[in-house]
């Protein structure tokens, strides 16, 4: 009997140690789990932070591309030494480009051919709306981005003298229909003389007779046919740009004139094409 309970009380002291044991592995355990649960918040918190850093990168860099974008349409280029312009400027000038002859695009090999192209047809058009129709008279050029009206000395004064005549009123009216057409342009008059010298009490040299025409016309344009004053230049060349020889009557005729220089803004000048269209 006695016997039987030492074995009966073995068994459950035993039966308790293996129990503890698995009690304290399983409190192991637990605790590693914990461990591991605690560290993988971590991480994921860590993990959250840099990826809100990598958003804020993202965020900052797509903001500057389209800083850069914006930027991109206004950026100026230079064109040879004619002109800055920007890429919103090409692209206008891109779609004028569609329309001029295609022969002569062909054979434009620059950007700047094609910038002299493009101007030259907008104000091509812009004349051939103006009804200011070519004479032996009145000479109209395109010379790359400008364009290049020559009057005779004899439609717009009287000989030797820089007082307008009423026979420039038809001529001034259509030329002023062109300036003020283009809010983009700047026009220069030039003064030209022939080389036969002159000297009144009015009137020093071929130097002030250019620049006396000069001036009365860009004052007739100004007070009489409402071309705003900034956007005139008067100038005299005298007789040091002749067209023609001095020897005989025709040729000295044909040294006497105005020049009148058309000078686009590029820029300015497509945007308003742009906006026309």
């Amino acid at each position: 009997m006695k016997k039987v309970s030492l074995v009966l009380l073995s068994t459950i002291l035993l039966s308790a140690c293996v129990s503890k044991k698995k009690y304290v592995a399983l409190e192991h355990e637990n605790g590693e789990i914990k461990s591991a649960l605690t560290k993988t918040q971590f991480e994921k918190e860590e993990l959250e932070t840099k990826f809100a850093k990598i958003e804020a990168r993202v965020e900052a860099y797509n903001t500057k591309i389209n800083t850069l974008t914006a930027e991109n349409d206004v950026k100026m280029e230079t064109v040879g030494d004619v002109a800055v312009i920007s890429n919103e400027t090409k692209k206008h000038m891109r779609n004028t480009l569609t329309k001029v002859d295609q022969n002569k695009l062909r054979q434009a090999s620059t950007l700047k051919d094609s910038m002299n192209l493009a101007v030259s047809y907008n104000l091509q058009k812009s004349l051939d709306n103006s009804t200011l129709n070519e004479d032996d008279d009145i000479a109209i050029d395109i010379d790359e981005t400008v364009v290049m009206i020559s009057i005779s000395d004899k439609l717009l004064f009287n000989t030797a003298s820089y007082r307008i005549s009423s026979k420039a009123n038809s001529i001034l009216q259509k030329l002023a229909n062109v300036i003020n057409s283009e809010p983009s342009i700047e026009v220069m008059v030039e003064g030209h003389t022939d080389s036969r010298s002159i000297s009144t009490d009015k009137i020093a040299d071929n130097w002030d007779l250019s620049v006396l025409r000069a001036t009365s016309v860009v004052r007739a344009l100004q007070n009489k046919y409402n071309v705003a004053p900034e956007k005139l230049i008067a100038s005299g060349r005298s007789s040091y740009l002749p067209v023609a020889g001095n020897d005989t009557k025709e040729d000295r005729s044909k040294n006497r004139r105005t020049r009148i220089v058309i000078l686009p803004n590029i820029n300015k000048f497509f945007a308003l094409m742009a906006s026309n269209e």
